[in-house]
């Protein structure tokens, strides 16, 4: 990281973390949550969403590759949840895979989600939670609910380790924090 990036400091499930600031657009600014490779950030929380989520709610929990994969899986291990990857790109062994469009922040282009074929009857008529790294606009989380309802799952809860922008837009959503976005 530049020795000149301006950061956030931030604490999730009593990690603190200095976040690097990015223009992800004219005059907006985020900060950047990259959980991949922190162990320790993952760990800890995986295990603070564990004691959030009720684990009688929910059978199964879903998320968009890639940053959020690690926190899947150790969330998955801590609460005995099977989890399913949603993937952006379309590879052949993915059979009659199910699929939607979304928009992210951080690529501002428009991307699919696909559902492989192995991981249809694990979701079809289970409750499941959609699980993230963090929220800002809320597209991934439309596409994964629209790949959810094609593939007939309910979706039940919806988790993760940060908000961004608008809080009031998250009240229902289960998250250790908030990141502020910044306008100039």
């Amino acid at each position: 990281m530049s020795a000149t990036r301006k950061t956030h400091t931030i604490e999730i499930a009593g990690v603190t973390r200095h976040l690097p600031l990015f223009e992800v657009a004219p005059g907006v600014t985020i900060a950047i949550l990259n959980i991949l490779g922190d162990v320790e950030l993952v760990q800890a929380a995986a295990k603070a969403l564990a004691a959030r989520l009720p684990a009688d709610a929910y059978d199964v929990l879903v998320t968009a590759e890639a940053k959020s994969i690690p926190l899947a899986h150790a969330l998955a291990v801590a609460a005995n949840k099977p989890y399913v990857v949603l993937r952006k790109v379309y590879k052949p062994y993915m059979g009659a895979a199910i699929s939607a469009e979304t928009v992210s922040i951080t690529t501002g282009k428009p991307q699919s989600l696909y559902l492989d074929e192995k991981d249809h009857a694990l979701l079809k008529s289970k409750r499941v939670t959609l699980l993230d790294d963090v929220v800002s606009t809320g597209s991934t989380q439309k596409g994964m609910r629209a790949v959810m309802e094609k593939s007939g799952a309910t979706v039940v809860l919806e988790a993760a380790i940060l908000t961004e922008g608008d809080p009031e837009q998250w009240t229902g959503m289960v998250a250790l924090g908030h990141l502020p976005v910044w306008l100039s």
